[in-house]
């Protein structure tokens, strides 16, 4: 029986993938939103395919593709991309134009006839390219953006180096801005406040950003599996990360709706 490699970001909507596929024959590896980044069972036993479902957080696809191909011992593993939005696929389809783009309803019949890749594609590492971008430009911040920043440090013009034209930065605005920057300091000022900050991820972009431990004296508790449980745990949902400069990080929040 012939084994695909599902990559998928909610369990519950990747269920009636894993069925169509089951039910036309295959064998579907997949064991849940959380286990998609581990690549071990691709290098020790590779599949006929990997399938990488763009319909949600096309984001994390796009860096599961580059992964693949960015090994030598999985480069060669056919990347078969389902659904997405046009524009996003577009994008995808510039840096991989080898990989397979398809739709569910052809997708068993577009695994039945793939093969490992010949001299594949391998795109510029996304590490590489993500690095030679500004802070603002990780953080989306635009042009004439107004930004809220909350509990900023001292020298958070530094942090967010050069901006573009027009961005105006409201410390604790009275309204919800389009983008928001909340600084955690402390985990227990952390947690107090996170119910209080959902509104912000309903009505903006929420940023939560907290210092890297390796540019602090002592260990704060404040660190990427910390900041992203508790954030879950109230019904934010994560759908990016960065890494800012070399002193802070930030993952990307929107409410559960």
């Amino acid at each position: 029986m012939a084994r695909v490699r599902l990559f998928h970001w909610k369990a519950a909507e990747a269920a009636p993938l894993v069925e169509l596929l089951r039910s036309k024959g295959f064998s579907v590896d997949y064991t849940g939103d959380r286990a998609n980044g581990d690549f071990r069972s691709l290098r020790e036993t590779q599949p006929v395919a990997a399938v990488i479902d763009l319909t949600r957080l096309p984001s994390h696809g796009r860096y599961v593709a580059h992964a693949i191909r960015g090994a030598k011992a999985t480069r060669q593993i056919p990347i078969v991309f389902v659904d997405g939005e046009a524009e996003k696929v577009e994008k995808i389809r510039r840096e991989l134009p080898d990989a397979v783009f398809t739709s569910r309803a052809r997708l068993a019949t577009v695994l039945k006839r793939v093969k490992p890749v010949e001299n594949p594609v391998v795109p510029p590492s996304m590490m590489e390219q993500f690095a030679k971008r500004t802070a603002a430009e990780k953080l989306g911040i635009r042009k004439d953006y107004r930004v809220a920043l909350i509990d900023p440090p001292p020298d958070y013009a530094r942090v967010l180096g050069k901006l573009p034209p027009g961005t105006s930065l409201e410390e604790d605005p009275d309204e919800f801005l389009p983008l928001t920057l909340w600084f955690a300091h402390d985990p227990d000022e952390y947690l107090a406040r996170l119910n209080r900050m959902r509104p912000f991820a309903a009505k903006s972009r929420l940023w939560i950003l907290w210092r890297k431990q390796a540019g602090r004296k002592q260990n704060s508790g404040l660190n990427q599996p910390f900041v992203l449980q508790s954030a879950m745990a109230v019904g934010l949902v994560q759908y990016k990360m960065c890494s800012v400069n070399k002193e802070w990080s930030g993952l990307l929040f929107t409410w559960k709706s």
